[in-house]
């Protein structure tokens, strides 16, 4: 049985990345090869414009999770909000990681809602990543501090 470290969390913001997109896509964990017809029909069903995150937006969510993080007492070993998705990297809990990924997602919601935002901003669901040891958890911690490098 492996001991979990922590976990590197990706969620995206609403009509970004949807099932068939090109970039490759993931569904119940698994990594799936682009499918145009499959992402022409999930562009389709979308109700509203995709959500495309503006830098005062990143950073009001971004400070969200760190409080909500620093609230819960969980470690936050690494964050990147982008303008379409966010990746996160925390430590192990014993609560379920779903309901953990909904207290975040939901901070930045309402720090968003606070500044007038109305509307979806989340997909439904996140991907999760396991980190069993430290070579894996430096690693997603890195991939994650890169992504928000090359942000800035």
């Amino acid at each position: 049985m492996h001991r979990t470290l922590g976990y590197m969390l990706t969620w995206t913001t609403y009509g970004t990345w949807l099932q068939g997109d090109e970039r490759r896509y993931v569904k119940d964990g698994t990594i799936l090869p682009a499918n145009r017809p499959l992402a022409i029909d999930n562009e389709e069903q979308l109700t509203k414009d995709a959500v495309i995150l503006t830098v005062n937006q990143r950073k009001a969510i971004e400070t969200a999770i760190r409080t909500k993080a620093n609230k819960i007492g969980q470690k936050l070993y690494a964050i990147s909000v982008d303008c379409r998705h966010v990746h996160i990297v925390v430590d192990y809990t014993t609560t379920d990681i779903g309901l953990i990924v909904r207290y975040y997602k939901m901070a930045g919601q309402t720090a968003l809602r606070k500044g007038g935002f109305s509307g979806r901003l989340w997909t439904k669901g996140f991907d999760k990543r396991f980190c069993f040891d430290e070579k894996s958890l430096c690693g997603r911690i890195n991939y994650v501090n890169k992504q928000s490098r090359l942000k800035n």
